[in-house]
């Protein structure tokens, strides 16, 4: 890391942009955007084998062999802001179960959730500045009717994660 203190800003964010091309070329990433929302969609995608709906769907962002529509969301979390607060949700009928994981500040899984969409519900917030629902992934929401843990699954797939390249766009994902 005291490589990292020596490099210029701009050496810095080129760092950055080459590491955003690779996760993207390896399939982990979807989009130039901050990488906590497609690093749990590429999780989650791992661990349960589901597909990943295209970018034009509205409401959820991948399909189980059932048919269950899943709505995935991410949450890093930082000394600098530990908000669990995920990002805005837009269509509550538009998803069968919310997939919700937290990492730690080095993308690391902290904890994830299957969380029905009547827990959802029932918890979210209306945010009328932004027309969304606002939902928090606080500890208890693992003692909630419905709400499975899936941390070790979520654990796992990282781990073959850190040692494979391939993603949401490889074969078997």
């Amino acid at each position: 890391m005291s490589k990292l203190k020596d490099m210029p800003v701009n050496g810095l964010l080129a760092l950055y942009a080459g590491t955003m091309e690779e996760l993207r070329d390896r399939g982990v990433v979807r989009s130039s955007n901050n990488p906590v929302g497609d690093i749990a969609e590429h999780l989650f995608c791992s661990a349960f084998d589901w597909r990943p709906a295209g970018k034009s769907e509205k409401g959820f962002d991948a399909c189980g062999e059932d048919g269950t529509r899943y709505q995935i969301k991410g949450r890093r979390l930082h000394r600098r802001n530990t908000s669990r607060q995920l990002s805005a949700i837009r269509d509550i009928d538009g998803f069968d179960v919310l997939a919700a994981v937290l990492f730690n500040d080095q993308f690391r899984v902290l904890r994830g959730a299957l969380i029905p969409s009547e827990v959802v519900r029932e918890r979210a917030k209306f945010n009328r500045y932004t027309n969304s629902l606002r939902f928090m992934l606080s500890d208890n929401v693992w003692n909630d009717k419905g709400v499975e843990d899936v941390t070790e699954m979520l654990r796992k797939a990282e781990a073959t994660g850190d040692q494979t390249p391939g993603g949401l766009d490889s074969p078997g994902s």
